[in-house]
């Protein structure tokens, strides 16, 4: 539903740019396409920075001396 919702609002707002002429509607047009994107770079940015403290990095020293561990356990 929210699909359809969208594309119509998308058509009844190109419609309204195409009527304002190629200049005015092609700079809004163009703020409306660089605002989304600029919004959706910040969404992955704060995705990324939350996700980043959840789950720690190990570093390849880390990793061996834990490997390491195990297989000195095992014997």
């Amino acid at each position: 539903m929210y699909l359809l919702l969208s594309i119509v609002l998308s058509s009844m707002l190109g419609w309204i740019l195409l009527m304002m002429g190629p200049l005015v509607g092609g700079m809004i047009a163009f703020g409306i396409v660089v605002g989304c994107l600029g919004r959706g770079m910040y969404l992955l940015t704060d995705i990324h920075k939350r996700l980043s403290t959840i789950s720690p990095h190990k570093d390849k020293v880390q990793e061996a001396y834990d490997n390491y561990l195990k297989e000195r356990n095992a014997e």
